[in-house]
């Protein structure tokens, strides 16, 4: 039997989800020992091996990387060095960066393939997403491949499971769930199922000072990351949406405060407006409800909608605990009984775990 062709990888982004995806690449190896590790690089340094047949280290790729005098390497050095190596090429992504985002076109047509968590290239214009497509389309140089599990929600499989419903043959009707941990963890503090729940303000001080929010909270309330989630399940639906400007996206943040110049003056000023949000949770409370923030897809009619909305207290996205994550799948086959992925959300881990695993898909069709 023909040993498994080689696979070249490129890290891009070495901190937070990049590490704890290094630290999983070690055990991935194992299991699939054509992964060559090829290049580190991050925003200040790089390191990186020598052509042709060569690997780095994975065990002391922090200790090699902190102490190299390497400068970073740009997108085109990278394809460059990767292309030097036999085999097939994967480069990972593990940043939030619009510039290397705006490269994968180009990157994919080199014939090399793109691991990332990162949603902008996803979430963006639509011919660029058709760009995207038509590249992973092409017939040479073939076998790239774009896989992106983590862009939505972390290491649950979100997008693998709306693939396979699609792929076969079941008619996806709706699509809602809670998208974000951060927004998770605020209204089940806020508005618990079981208990009275605290001040709003007080909520959102408690994320932030736990690690939950941006620096910034508002970065959080203005529900663009949910948003941007939203357009890449309906494109993969196959709804053609524009942009995250193409529907209703419902902002958390009072207007008097939209243009204050701190996050400080932000968190000073929000309990002032601890009225209005206790008449929402109590509007609820009156019909035997929650409220929480969600986010829907109406596959059919092509609508999509970021907001507040009430639930009985027995719903699934209304019984969700800590900062988990809840998607349901209303489809043909399954009724009017979802399918329903729950679980974190968020975390470098859990990130790096669905990257991780969408490197094994491109392993297994590489090789």
């Amino acid at each position: 039997m023909d040993s498994p062709k080689r696979v070249n990888v490129a890290v891009i982004g070495a901190g937070g989800v990049g590490a704890h995806f290094l630290t999983q690449l070690l055990t991935l190896q194992k299991t699939y020992p054509n992964i060559s590790l090829i290049a580190i690089t991050r925003s200040s340094k790089s390191i990186a091996a020598v052509p042709p047949t060569s690997s780095l280290n994975i065990p002391a790729w922090e200790h090699d990387l902190s102490t190299s005098t390497q400068p970073a390497l740009s997108i085109p050095h990278l394809l460059d060095l990767l292309s030097q190596f036999p085999g097939a090429h994967v480069l990972i992504d593990n940043t939030s960066d619009q510039a290397i985002a705006n490269a994968y076109p180009s990157i994919l047509h080199r014939g090399t393939s793109i691991v990332t968590p990162n949603k902008k290239a996803f979430s963006g214009p639509l011919n660029f997403w058709d760009a995207i497509q038509k590249a992973t389309t092409q017939t040479w140089p073939p076998g790239a491949l774009c896989y992106h599990e983590s862009s939505v929600g972390a290491g649950l499989p979100i997008l693998s499971t709306l693939a396979d419903l699609l792929a076969t043959g079941d008619r996806v009707r709706k699509i809602e769930g809670v998208f974000s941990g951060t927004m998770s963890f605020l209204f089940n503090n806020f508005a618990p199922v079981e208990g009275k729940g605290g001040k709003w303000s007080e909520e959102v001080r408690k994320a932030k000072e736990a690690g939950f929010t941006e620096p910034d909270p508002r970065d959080d309330l203005n529900g663009m990351d949910v948003a941007r989630k939203l357009v890449i399940l309906a494109r993969i639906a196959g709804v053609r949406v524009e942009g995250t400007s193409a529907f209703p996206v419902q902002r958390l943040i009072p207007t008097e405060l939209e243009a204050v110049e701190s996050a400080e003056e932000f968190m000073q000023r929000l309990p002032e407006f601890d009225a209005h949000t206790e008449e929402i949770k109590a509007e609820a409370e009156r019909e035997g409800k929650v409220v929480r923030f969600v986010g829907s897809i109406d596959v059919g009619n092509g609508a999509l909608k970021v907001g507040l909305e009430r639930f009985e207290r027995g719903h699934p996205i209304a019984a969700l605990k800590g900062s988990d994550n809840v998607v349901s799948f209303y489809t043909e086959r399954y009724g009017q009984n979802p399918l329903i992925v729950q679980g974190a959300g968020a975390g470098g881990a859990v990130t790096a775990m669905g990257v991780a695993a969408d490197l094994v898909r491109v392993v297994q069709r590489l090789s």
